[in-house]
């Protein structure tokens, strides 16, 4: 399945920067921000609109509701996992 035209999955760099570390802790409150080792990001017109982090010892997914169901969830494990 192809992603939306305007959404784009992204792996940057770590330590994430201070924008994306507070969307990020928006949507998983519980994840471990300053210990990830790895992060996968969908953005859709500017806005982080899916995480999909992972630290030692754990992982964690969030979509936003209206862009499930899309392949962003495949996409986000794909980028996260290369």
């Amino acid at each position: 399945m192809s992603l939306p035209a305007r959404v784009r999955v992204t792996r940057p760099p770590l330590p994430l920067s201070h924008t994306l570390r507070n969307a990020v802790a928006r949507m998983l409150p519980a994840a471990p921000v300053p210990e990830l080792t790895a992060a996968a990001l969908a953005i859709a017109g500017g806005a982080v609109i899916g995480a999909s982090l992972r630290w030692d010892g754990g992982e964690a997914e969030f979509i936003e509701s209206g862009w499930r169901g899309r392949g962003i969830e495949a996409e986000l494990a794909r980028v996260l996992g290369d």
